[in-house]
């Protein structure tokens, strides 16, 4: 495979400090990498040596087949960046710091103007063209950031939290250039937002304090989670969970601590073939003839099951975050809400529906 971003064995220290410890991975072309992790635990220092921002103390990084170290201006040349925090000269208008990238990359006059009409209509920055930098958004700004990362149209793309200050229209629309962009380039994108990975990434890597802990594919990383493929229940009715152990594909049904009001919480796990979706409604198939009332939440949304391997793996919490859902006729569900266990602690208080 031609790898686009090839990095091995990365290190590097402040001092007594290490921000990055012995990271490696290859990145081809084709794929959207998603950094996952929490503040301080090397994601920008990592993107900022494949870059050639920052030196590394150990280890080595190629791009597009040239070492960062050893043939800085090659490597840069295949490289568009939006760094932290998306710097810009505040005195220069949107325009202006556009034509003086175009100057910097070098590209010729026809090559401009295609690439400046393509940038400023893909990120939309029509309305502030001619407007000083330091007096736009938040929002506004970092779309001035990322069209200087993709002026030039480079192979590799590093963008450190491309949506961060976006409203949620423009988040879709950035999401939206990513994946088309993405079959001609290989790109790595920071991120906290974990609905993000599931929208564009096709490989998420997990990174806690320096060292990477988890790589795959987000199905991948979502087999992992001890909630995937499960059903959690809350009912009154003794035999739900006599019946629920009576399904085919049911392997486990764990009763959970700290039900309210004589309820049982009952944690079903399905490893077989089955969706989530195709469980729930066995589930309602099985026990809506006998449940006297009950509560189900399905692990429906990829990002949901990735938040718990992201929480468990950095935090040590045991976090089961589930989609409360339900269309069966009879029952009164609240489609979409969101209900978090952590440590057996409902938070918010669940919702219990009954026929």
């Amino acid at each position: 495979m031609d790898w686009m971003i090839e990095v091995d064995g990365l290190v590097k220290k402040f001092g007594h400090l290490t921000a990055v410890d012995g990271v490696s991975f290859n990145v081809p072309k084709g794929q959207v990498l998603g950094f996952l992790g929490p503040n301080g635990a090397g994601k920008s220092t990592t993107m900022k040596m494949i870059t050639g921002f920052m030196t590394p103390t150990a280890g080595t990084v190629r791009v597009a087949g040239h070492d960062v170290d050893e043939d800085p201006i090659a490597a840069k040349a295949k490289i568009g960046y939006l760094p932290e925090g998306a710097p810009a000269y505040p005195d220069m208008t949107p325009i202006g710091f556009l034509n003086f990238i175009a100057d910097v990359r070098g590209l010729d006059a026809p090559t401009r103007r295609r690439r400046l009409d393509y940038v400023i209509a893909n990120v939309h920055l029509e309305a502030v063209l001619r407007q000083p930098i330091e007096t736009l958004s938040k929002g506004f700004k970092r779309r001035v950031g990322l069209a200087q990362a993709i002026l030039h149209d480079p192979p590799v793309l590093v963008l450190d939290e491309p949506t961060d200050g976006l409203d949620p229209n423009q988040k879709h629309e950035v999401r939206g250039l990513i994946a088309d962009m993405a079959k001609e380039k290989a790109i790595v994108i920071s991120t906290h937002i974990l609905e993000e990975v599931d929208a564009v990434c096709s490989r998420a890597m997990i990174i806690a304090d320096g060292r990477i802990v988890a790589d795959g594919t987000p199905a991948e990383l979502e087999s992992q989670s001890p909630y995937h493929n499960a059903v959690l229940i809350e009912c009154q009715n003794d035999g739900v969970a006599e019946a629920l152990r009576a399904m085919a594909g049911v392997t486990l049904v764990d009763e959970l601590p700290g039900g309210e009001n004589r309820r049982r919480k009952l944690h079903t796990v399905n490893h077989g073939t089955q969706t989530a979706l195709q469980q729930r409604h066995q589930v309602f198939r099985g026990v809506a003839p006998t449940a006297h009332g009950f509560m189900i939440d399905v692990a429906e949304l990829l990002f949901r099951n990735l938040a718990v391997i992201a929480f468990e793996l950095l935090f040590g919490l045991k976090l089961n975050t589930k989609i409360a859902e339900a269309t069966t006729p009879g029952l009164a569900m609240l489609a979409g809400s969101v209900v978090a266990t952590i440590d057996g602690a409902f938070w918010p208080s669940p919702q219990v529906f009954t026929q």
